[in-house]
């Protein structure tokens, strides 16, 4: 028996192949699609918001570094300028750590490179190598916002997340205001950020870890303090057992602890010298003590001083990324407990930690990213927290002292920014004039004003002790509105003025000192 085929419409049979194919197609295609566009738009929006942040923190940063001639503690001058001026030029004032040896010169060498640069191009004025010493540190402080985000990259931030914690470094008021400061915490924290980077992911190249151990061991050269982040990381891998790489990085870190003990030994004569005497004055005399002690709560109680909406949002996104980087986190909260722990206390010491909490916040962030439906959605949560960092840099122009915790006792009301820019102007002013043969400086301690570095001029320049006007031992003084007495006035600025004593001439003094008083 032969069987037929069944019957088919030939209708049907036309239509049914395309039928098939369009039907499987249509409905998911869009869902297929879409994943991968909106993955793109926010990498894209992350990269671009990362340009402007880092563009507009440095535009920040620079412009504070041209217009800002005070002074927020004499660190910045003598451990720093100073030393690298006489390295430089040939003359200087000694503050007592470099006296005593209880710094290292990797700082003072870093920063007379600069000079040293600046020289070779022709900028041997102050008005020329404070503009690029400052420009440089302004650099420095935007590529470290650069390297939060790298940080919060590498500890598994998108880069929308990752660009908002850029943003939370390289726009707050307070990395903004330590910025262009030649100070060491400002020089070592983009070595922490980037090391940290580099070396603290699972998984990482050997190439990568030994650059970031590198790193990490290079900020202890330039701040003694960063030893806590190699001790850290150590552990950190331990607690991870990843034996190899905590031998690798233990191996590169004695490297630089010996470079940091030879570096002594060719400057002070002992091995380390500068770690001991360090140690010594600050931990075993407790004479830090003498520059003014702080309770334990003194550094969250100032953060939320200085930036009391953002503090509380980098906190609180920082929290968010605990489960995430239990590492990371142990290694800030550790560095700021330890601090904390310290009698005196000062803000810029928080500055190489700045770089991670900011990382950790672009991390926290990413978390609350992943509970949101859609690209709008998560760029315009991603906007909101770069613009609270960009409310806190628009009102960096009203900063106090007081709400840096710094003079808050004695005027917490004066203005953070330009103290003491009026002397300083003058010293250079003064370093101009071909009839100086000495100087006095009558309106402020030595300490806060900006030394031969500012003054750049190899005569000899006295303290508001020093020896009286009819010593014959100055020419010129700098003094207060109101107490020029006898003599020409040269130049104002603010309630200062630079005078010309009458008969002025200069006797020699074989007895100057050039040690800071």
């Amino acid at each position: 028996m032969t069987h037929r085929p069944p019957e088919v419409n030939p209708a049907v049979s036309r239509r049914a192949p395309p039928a098939t194919p369009k039907a499987s197609t249509s409905a998911p295609a869009p869902v297929r699609a879409s994943a991968p566009v909106e993955a793109l738009a926010e990498r894209r929006l992350g990269l671009v918001l990362l340009g402007l942040v880092l563009a507009l923190g440095a535009g920040l940063r620079l412009h504070r570094a041209l217009h800002d001639d005070g002074i927020y503690w004499p660190d910045e001058v003598y451990q720093s300028l100073e030393p690298a001026h006489r390295l430089v030029y040939g003359y200087g004032l000694i503050a007592w750590e470099f006296v005593e040896g209880a710094r290292n010169w990797a700082l003072p060498a870093l920063v007379a490179g600069v000079l040293g640069l600046g020289r070779l191009l022709g900028l041997d004025e102050p008005s020329g190598y404070l503009a690029l010493v400052k420009g440089f540190f302004a650099l420095v402080g935007t590529a470290t916002a650069w390297a939060t985000w790298r940080l919060s990259r590498a500890s598994g931030a998108s880069s929308l997340g990752a660009s908002a914690g850029a943003a939370l470094f390289a726009l707050a008021v307070v990395p903004l205001y330590f910025g262009p400061r030649a100070m060491s915490e400002n020089a070592s924290a983009l070595p922490v950020a980037l090391g940290l980077a580099l070396a603290l992911p699972r998984g990482v190249s050997r190439r990568a870890l030994v650059t970031g151990a590198s790193l990490l061991g290079l900020s202890v050269l330039l701040r003694l303090q960063n030893g806590v982040f190699c001790v850290g990381l150590l552990g950190v891998l331990l607690a991870r057992r990843q034996w190899r790489e905590a031998g690798v990085t233990l191996g590169v870190l004695s490297g630089w602890a010996l470079t940091f003990g030879l570096l002594d030994k060719l400057t002070w004569g002992r091995w380390f010298h500068s770690a001991f005497v360090y140690l010594d004055f600050n931990l075993v005399q407790g004479k830090a003590a003498q520059f003014g002690t702080e309770a334990f709560d003194y550094y969250p109680r100032i953060l939320r001083r200085a930036m009391p909406g953002l503090s509380l949002l980098t906190g609180a996104l920082a929290l968010l990324a605990l489960p995430r980087a239990w590492g990371l986190s142990t290694l800030a909260v550790g560095f700021v407990v330890l601090h904390a722990y310290q009698p005196h206390k000062e803000l810029r010491f928080l500055v190489p930690v700045m770089p991670l909490f900011a990382a950790l916040a672009g991390l926290g962030l990413d978390s609350v990213l992943g509970m949101l439906r859609g690209f709008p959605a998560r760029a315009t949560a991603t906007v909101a927290v770069v613009a609270g960092a960009l409310m806190s840099a628009a009102g960096a122009g009203a900063l106090t002292f007081g709400e840096l915790g710094q003079y808050e006792r004695v005027r917490p009301k004066d203005s953070a920014w330009d103290d003491q820019g009026s002397v300083n102007r003058l010293l250079v002013f003064a370093g101009r004039q071909d009839d100086v043969c000495g100087l006095k400086v009558e309106s402020v301690h030595l300490a806060w004003a900006g030394g031969y570095s500012y003054f750049h001029r190899n005569v000899p320049l006295y303290p508001h002790s020093g020896p009286g006007r009819g010593s014959g031992l100055f020419s010129h003084v700098i003094t207060r509105a109101g107490y020029e007495g006898a003599g020409a006035t040269v130049a104002r600025d603010g309630p200062l003025a630079l005078v010309k004593l009458s008969g002025a001439g200069c006797v020699p003094d074989p007895g100057y000192s050039w040690r800071l008083p």
